[in-house]
């Protein structure tokens, strides 16, 4: 036997041997995205919490005499705090809302206000709309026997969606306790991180890496999911205060659209017609109208100051992974979303702009051309 085909044997018996490792390993990459994917959201949502509020942590276990056990405990407290109450309050209003539009069903005393003349004068939809208006006015029956299938369909969407926001609630809990163990061991976190991070892209760009993940959560994190919640509270003050029906449900409209990066004062701008349009102008309702603008414009302040700390993170990149977030894992996924996606972006555009290796030559000039040996 030549010495050539013994060569060829040895090359193909490692070739096979690669090929056996290689699906041996695909096969328990397999097994094991399957056992750990019912715990993604939660995990990565642990991570990003973790990684948001470890620098809180640290100067918090400054002052306690480097106790980062306790410092995480405190956080995991205050960041319950400012979760529940919130959400208490809200959950209040959206409990008494439903329970009076109930009663008002029941008891019947929902009435529909007749339309004024200048109805009827509108061109092309004035009369049928005039019309339509004056018998639902007059004949209260026919409009519950109109409305009550749709309301019925309606009922089981909302309920639905309601049930999936609890659960992305118990979700945030539960990630919010798991982040106060990973900052209680942050030190040996943070170099588990660099040494993965060294791994994949090599000592000279692990370390670059690995702050650009760390940057880019931040930053989206506190400059987009921060800020609606910031927006959510100051909406949800407001509204509370100012008695508007379903206040939990416009204060969970106004975080929603503030994720998805649209303007708040979509929402807000159809609350302060109505309380002007019920209460009249009045030094309440002026009040009223200020607060909610403010706070609606509140964003252009809190973004720049959050979402600008080192990376520029386009929005439509935002949009596209709340939207996608929330599409694929639910309410949980609009906050998970934009924040992987800004990752990944970040991460490839670096790959982009990442300049090519530069070695000398031997006449003792630079050539770009060749990889470092």
């Amino acid at each position: 036997m030549s010495n050539n085909r013994i060569m060829g044997l040895n090359n193909a018996r490692e070739l096979l041997d690669v090929l056996i490792r290689a699906g041996l390993i695909a096969v328990l990459v397999m097994f094991c995205f399957q056992i750990f994917h019912p715990f993604m959201n939660i995990v990565l949502w642990s991570v990003i919490l973790a990684i948001t509020l470890y620098p809180l942590n640290q100067k918090l276990a400054a002052t306690l005499g480097d106790r980062h056990g306790l410092a995480a405990v405190i956080v995991v407290i205050l960041g319950l705090a400012c979760l529940i109450v919130p959400m208490g309050l809200l959950g209040a209003s959206i409990a008494d809302s439903v329970q009076a539009n109930m009663h008002t069903m029941q008891g019947r005393t929902f009435e529909i206000p007749p339309p004024p003349a200048v109805v009827q004068t509108w061109p092309l939809i004035g009369e049928p709309l005039f019309s339509l208006w004056t018998h639902a006015s007059e004949n209260l029956s026919w409009v519950f026997s109109q409305i009550a299938p749709h309301l019925k369909d309606l009922s089981r969407t909302v309920l639905t969606r309601l049930a999936g926001a609890g659960a992305g609630i118990m979700v945030f809990v539960l990630a919010l306790f798991i982040s106060g163990l990973i900052m209680a061991h942050g030190d040996s976190g943070q170099r588990t991180a660099l040494a993965i991070a060294t791994r994949i892209s090599g000592p000279e760009h692990g370390p670059g890496l690995a702050s650009l993940c760390t940057a880019t959560i931040r930053a989206v994190a506190q400059g987009v999911v921060g800020v609606a919640f910031i927006q959510m509270v100051l909406v949800g003050i407001g509204l509370v205060v100012m008695g508007v029906p379903g206040a939990g449900v416009l204060a969970l409209l106004v975080l929603l659209v503030g994720i998805i990066q649209l303007p708040t004062l979509l929402i807000i701008t159809p609350v302060v017609l109505y309380v002007f349009f019920r209460d009249g102008v009045g030094v309440s309702s002026i009040i009223f109208t200020v607060w909610l603008v403010l706070a609606g414009l509140s964003d252009n302040v809190l973004k720049p100051l959050m979402l600008g700390r080192g990376v520029a993170v386009p929005m439509p990149i935002i949009l596209i992974g709340a939207l996608g977030g929330m599409l694929s894992s639910g309410i949980i996924g609009l906050f998970i979303g934009p924040v992987l996606l800004a990752m990944g972006y970040q991460l490839f555009m670096s790959w982009v702009y990442q300049p090519p290796p530069v070695t000398t030559s031997e006449s003792g000039t630079a050539d770009p051309g060749k990889p470092l040996d």
